[in-house]
């Protein structure tokens, strides 16, 4: 299963109503159509960048102009492939917002299908990672996430599946878990489960596996026995 172009904004505010407005500034949204090179990105996507809603036209030069200097993962790159092989835009970057401030962020993406199933570019998230999100946060996760405490084991392991894909540390790769958690209303000890049994069918040297691994993530609630 892909993202269509209709789900992503709904995505974002289903985000909103489970975790609230202000846990969300650390999320947000993108589109990207491969044939004319067009972006959109949401509200929270523009101030990760250090922009206002509507203040900018998001370009492919306007995301390269932000990427840190000395960062090795070219995001420039991961764009171009995506258009040359039609695959989703994904990747652990560095950015610098207007204000000079340094970001890490993941960016998850999907494919982005028209009506017919066509893929016709890549939709996904920018998670901002960067270390003080999570601390500024850590009470309000103390607070809505019990689960911790009682399925600590299914979690440390699905954290450790986000750290070895994804490069991050433990507490950056929990905000990812909470995150697909929270946005999908699944309970975290089970995301995480599903999470875990399905990484065990992927094969780390093969080509591609980040980007299975991507769509794993969004999809594993779909996977999820809510019984």
């Amino acid at each position: 299963m892909t993202l269509s172009e209709e789900s992503v904004p709904d995505a974002v505010t289903a985000i909103s109503q489970v975790i609230g407005a202000e846990a969300c500034s650390g999320i947000g949204s993108f589109q990207f159509w491969f044939a004319d090179g067009r972006w959109e990105w949401s509200d929270e996507l523009a101030e990760i960048y250090g922009y206002g809603p509507g203040e900018v036209e998001p370009t492919t030069e306007l995301l390269l102009s932000h990427k840190h200097p000395d960062d090795q993962q070219d995001l420039g790159t991961a764009i171009t492939c995506a258009i040359d092989a039609g695959e989703p835009v994904c990747g652990r970057h560095r950015i610098i917002d207007t204000r000079g401030a340094e970001h890490e962020v993941i960016i998850v993406g999907d494919h982005l299908t028209d009506d017919d199933g066509t893929v016709i570019g890549t939709t996904g998230y920018y998670i901002d990672v960067t270390q003080r999100l999570e601390e500024e946060r850590k009470e309000t996760l103390d607070e809505t996430l019990p689960e911790l405490i009682e399925a600590r084991a299914a979690i440390e392991q699905a954290k450790g599946v986000l750290v070895l894909m994804y490069g991050v540390g433990p507490d950056q790769a929990f905000k990812v878990l909470r995150w697909r958690s929270q946005e999908t209303n699944t309970k975290l000890r089970d995301l995480a489960a599903q999470l875990v049994e399905d990484a065990r069918g992927l094969e780390p040297q093969v080509p591609g596996c980040r980007t299975r691994f991507d769509h794993l993530l969004l999809t594993a609630h779909e996977r999820v026995d809510q019984t």
